[in-house]
């Protein structure tokens, strides 16, 4: 399949799943790894330390896991740069009116 890929990997505890997509695939790779208190948010070094040669980027939230996959997809589609400027322009007034909410 000739298409543009990222993959975008939810793995808990040891995270192997995204160290071995990553070691396994050309295209970008995401780690996602979701909420942990188990091990005292100490399971986020499993996303963080992998192989020489093993490079998927590590973002906590999945919404700005799609948010940096648009990026890449932007680098040679333009609809997808105007979602994420879109997007940016949105999360930017919802900051500025939450902060107005809470001035005096």
């Amino acid at each position: 399949d000739p298409r543009a890929k990222i993959y975008v990997t939810i793995a808990g505890r040891s995270n192997a799943l995204s160290g071995f997509v990553d070691a396994h695939v050309s295209a970008p790779s995401i780690a996602c790894p979701p909420p942990s208190d188990r091990f005292g948010g100490n399971d986020i070094y499993s996303s963080l330390r992998m192989p020489s040669g093993v490079a998927p980027a590590v973002v906590l939230e999945p919404s700005n896991a799609a948010l940096l996959a648009a990026k890449i997809f932007g680098l040679t589609a333009p609809s997808c740069v105007e979602a994420v400027k879109q997007s940016q322009e949105a999360a930017r007034q919802k900051i500025i009116n939450d902060d107005q909410t809470l001035s005096p």
